[in-house]
């Protein structure tokens, strides 16, 4: 009986400890912390929503930053001549709607970083379908970077923000209002390792 007695004992302190543990370093559940990250939200990327799953944070924006990370442009040579930075372009077709061809341009750099676009009739701009870029010349419109610290990318969208909840963060998923785009930057340690466009356009 003492033995039980002990053992319960035991587990209580345990329990307790732990429990006084977690009230003393704050820790918080994901969602928890993915509300009070919202109240930090830029104002111009009008976030509505935010999600934390183990390392991942992804951030719903209703902000046209996140569709054109590029910037806004009219045509393929105005974004080389402004950016002047020297890209390999190869041109191929795609098919939309499994009936429909359109002009795709891709966009490569030395190291693998590449860019897939092309020009859309209906929006008379630059559209981006998907890509990675591995080179830190490479700026996107809202100066993020790769090799850029962590903490800098994380205030481009957040005014500020307890640092430990972007801690154990290793990617961040920032995607548009209709889940048309997908911005994920992926860090290792500190630093912005990659960034990569997905898409899901369906349209020309």
């Amino acid at each position: 009986m003492k033995k039980i007695l002990t053992i319960a004992a035991l587990v209580l302190c345990s329990t307790v400890a732990f429990s006084q543990q977690n009230a003393f370093t704050g820790n918080v559940s994901s969602r928890a912390k993915a509300m009070r990250m919202m109240a930090f939200g830029r104002e111009e990327y009008m976030i509505k929503d935010i999600k934390v799953y183990t390392d991942t944070m992804t951030v719903y924006s209703l902000s046209n930053h996140v569709i054109y990370p590029l910037g806004v442009w009219e045509s393929m040579e105005q974004y080389i001549t402004d950016n002047q930075l020297h890209w390999y372009r190869e041109s191929d077709y795609r098919k939309y709607f499994d009936s429909m061809e359109v002009s795709v341009n891709r966009m490569k750099r030395l190291d693998d970083s590449y860019l897939d676009m092309f020009y859309s009739i209906w929006t008379r701009k630059v559209e981006l379908l998907g890509g990675r870029i591995n080179d830190p010349e490479v700026v996107l419109a809202n100066g993020i970077r790769v090799g850029m610290l962590k903490d800098d990318v994380f205030k481009v969208f957040f005014k500020k923000y307890p640092k430990s909840y972007t801690a154990d963060v290793q990617v961040l998923k920032v995607i548009s209002g209709a889940g048309e785009v997908a911005e994920i930057y992926t860090f290792k340690g500190q630093k912005l390792r990659h960034i990569k466009f997905e898409t899901a356009y369906k349209y020309y």
